[in-house]
């Protein structure tokens, strides 16, 4: 895989660098949230499975979760938690979720054949694809997420657009077999892959919004150098599911550094989020999805990095320096260390299930408090 650092000098840098000075010094507090809104919005809440990834459950024990947590809709975001992909399995699974008032949604990874990040579990990228279609088909669920890869795609041959290409080419090969089941293929700006209107071009190459659609990831849009409240005005129009979490920035050495928190306790404006969402969004619910605690700087100062954004503008990248420079340094979450050398890995084990639970009940009591969902 061709290194993500290339030789030549980026022109961009002294630009950059100016673009951040004063900012590593100068940052606020947190912004505040306004806990007290509790007008509903009529938008259905619910959580990505991936939210709570250290428990193992399969799909039966999300619902129960989820029937526990009082929300709408669970996202389950891959095909390794259900017991079986068998129709008749999976729409009995579509009948518990019917009883408990809960809506599923269905996603998979990687259809992208030449994406770092594609495996062959479930055959060719097509195959794959239409395995994920009929799953989706059976239980219920209007869409099934994809993610092309991530940011190491976008240092591979021929860069991101490359890759974006042979995506567009695996959906448009499914096209009509998602059109017959009233399935949209949504596809995720998964983990630093594409800015917002990349996967815009994406689903345009693909053929457009009659099969294809976008899940919103605001916190993955923290790592492609975009103010989510931006990403939400480019994506927010091809939207049809969601994958939510709050992100604290702050500027740092290299260029910026996140934190993944659960909803309220980062730097995103949520109010301000929903209220456009409701205009953008209309009938997509919002699925949250904490990976929370640990720190990942984005090194834009670094000679080279900006030229795997070739396409970026500075208007983007200011607003994005805008948002950062609201944030402060944050720890990352560590598990405790038991006494016990022989049981240290069982408890750390244990208090990282806790902690998972604790940051999507955490987010979901604060959307709740925010007018998020349809339940009490």
């Amino acid at each position: 895989m061709p290194t993500l650092q290339p030789t030549h000098p980026n022109p961009r840098r002294d630009f950059l660098k100016t673009l951040a000075a004063g900012g590593m010094a100068a940052a606020a507090s947190p912004l505040s949230v306004l806990a007290a809104h509790h007008k509903k919005t009529g938008v259905k809440l619910g959580y990505d499975n991936f939210a709570v990834r250290a428990m193992n459950w399969m799909v039966e024990d999300h619902l129960k979760f989820s029937e526990k947590l009082g929300i709408d809709s669970l996202f389950m975001s891959d095909l390794d938690h259900f017991k079986s992909l068998k129709m008749p399995y999976l729409r009995d699974v579509r009948k518990k979720a019917d009883d408990m008032g809960i809506d599923i949604h269905i996603g998979t990874w990687s259809i992208c054949p030449t994406s770092t990040t594609f495996k062959d579990k479930w055959g060719t990228a097509e195959e794959h694809l239409r395995l994920s279609i009929r799953v989706a088909e059976a239980t219920g669920s209007p869409v099934v997420r994809v993610i092309l890869g991530n940011r190491d795609d976008r240092g591979t041959e021929g860069g991101i657009m490359a890759r974006i290409k042979d995506t567009a080419k695996v959906c448009r090969a499914c096209r009509t077999q998602a059109m017959d089941a009233g399935i949209k293929i949504a596809v995720e700006n998964h983990a630093g892959d594409m800015q917002a209107h990349e996967v815009v071009t994406l689903i345009e190459e693909a053929g457009g919004s009659s099969y294809m659609g976008a899940n919103l990831d605001a916190g993955n849009a923290s790592w492609t150098l975009e103010d989510p409240l931006e990403n939400l005005e480019i994506m927010g129009p091809y939207a049809v599911t969601t994958s939510l979490r709050d992100s604290a920035i702050w500027t740092s050495e290299k260029g910026t550094t996140v934190q993944w928190t659960a909803m309220g306790k980062g730097n995103v404006d949520w109010v301000k989020y929903f209220d456009r969402f409701k205009e953008l969004c209309p009938n997509v619910p919002v699925h949250i999805e904490t990976i929370s605690g640990f720190n990942r700087e984005i090194p834009f100062l670094e000679e080279g990095f900006m030229n795997l954004f070739p396409d970026m503008k500075a208007s983007t990248l200011s607003r994005y320096l805008k948002w950062a420079r609201q944030g402060t340094p944050r720890e990352p979450w560590k598990a405790p260390v038991g006494p016990n050398a022989d049981r240290a890995d069982h408890n750390k084990d244990l208090a990282t299930q806790e902690y998972q639970k604790r940051e999507i009940e955490e987010s979901i009591r604060y959307c709740k408090s925010i007018g998020l969902g349809l339940k009490a």
